[in-house]
């Protein structure tokens, strides 16, 4: 943890819709996060780490920008795999062309993206995002894999060697926020015990059925944290699906 003297600590407001679909109101300007430096980061953990995950909203400003690039750098450089969720949040850029640049700054570093599918289509400025043509657009050439979420509807996943889709968990959804962060979380946590998943589409697969739970258990509860789905969880739910 690091404790900044002047700023507080950010606050989101999320407002649920009928359907479980949420919008956001931020309080920043500035907020500790903001104010992070490069000199406060600790590269020794940084470099040790299996897999290294970052958003965008750290590119927004300075001097957090500059922290979150020299990480990355460092992370890139010791061997370490990169991880991307652009996680856009409109309201905190000054504008939507400032969003798409900056998110799109520091694409051709990562290893492994995840993106929903708005995403695809304002990065693309409109394309479909279900058009594998599209999609591929965004594939970089040292990207390892790509996953593109769609809600309920499971996942695509597209790597150098094949692409394809894996459906999803179909639940009650209470609150949304925080879904997309439990399936990463889930494809995370297995890739940094086997990295080799990705290279095996079977095991892949396997292990994109367990993301996709993630996500559906958290959708069930309210709050993004709290929602957090426990691996028991995921594992029965999974065990009951193939039930």
């Amino acid at each position: 943890m690091r404790f900044d003297p002047g700023a507080r600590t950010a606050l989101a407001f999320v407002t649920l819709r009928s359907d479980g679909e949420r919008e956001f109101m931020f309080y920043r300007n500035p907020s500790a996060d903001m104010l992070l430096q490069e000199n406060e980061l600790d590269f020794d953990l940084i470099t040790k780490a299996t897999i290294f995950h970052y958003g965008s909203i750290s590119l927004i400003t300075e001097p957090c920008k500059s922290a979150h690039i020299a990480a990355a750098k460092a992370a890139k450089d010791a061997g370490v795999v990169l991880s991307y969720d652009p996680n856009l949040r409109l309201p905190l850029w000054p504008s939507v062309e400032s969003a798409r640049k900056g998110i799109l700054s520091i694409w051709d570093t990562a290893d492994i993206i995840k993106v929903s599918e708005e995403e695809i289509s304002f990065l693309t400025q409109g394309e479909d995002p279900y058009d594998d043509g599209v999609v591929r657009k965004l594939f970089h050439s040292n990207l390892k894999l790509l996953l593109v979420t769609e809600g309920p509807d499971g996942c695509r996943y597209y790597t150098q060697e094949f692409s394809g889709k894996v459906k999803g968990l179909k639940v009650e959804a209470v609150d949304t926020t925080g879904a997309g962060d439990a399936f990463v979380a889930g494809t995370l946590s297995q890739l940094a015990s086997d990295l080799s998943l990705i290279q095996d589409e079977d095991q892949l697969r396997n292990a994109l059925k367990f993301s996709n739970v993630c996500g559906a258990l958290t959708v069930t509860e309210r709050g993004a944290i709290p929602a957090l789905p426990t691996r028991e969880a995921v594992v029965n739910a999974l065990v009951k699906t193939v039930a």
